[in-house]
């Protein structure tokens, strides 16, 4: 797994290039989001583009890394498939994350999903 950062008008973007968070990828998953975000201080976005399942540990390792970031920094969500998506609102996690249809609508705080 791989996390790839890009700052676009002072919001951290963070692309996850990875198919899939589960309990495989957790503690990696954790590791490398504490590692990326250490020292910055503003509002984070993950990018799920590429992310097609999330099991309970993948979101686990989500809330954790929110919480670790907290309370100096904000976390978002874009680009979730309809599989992930899915998961995020069975599991209400959807009324915790602010959820975007794609990158450019989370730097716009538009509309959400």
């Amino acid at each position: 797994m791989e996390i790839t950062p890009d700052i676009i008008n002072n919001t951290l973007i963070l692309k996850i290039l990875a198919t899939r968070i589960d309990a495989a990828s957790a503690v990696q998953f954790k590791d490398l989001m504490r590692s990326t975000t250490d020292g910055y201080s503003g509002r984070v976005v993950l990018d799920l583009e590429l992310v097609e399942f999330i099991d309970s540990s993948g979101l686990g390792a989500i809330v954790s890394a929110y919480k670790a970031l907290v309370p100096r920094n904000r976390m978002d969500i874009c680009s979730t498939g309809e599989v992930v998506n899915t998961v995020f609102r069975l599991t209400r996690m959807d009324s915790i994350f602010a959820i975007y249809e794609d990158v450019e609508h989370a730097l716009n705080e538009g509309e959400l999903i």
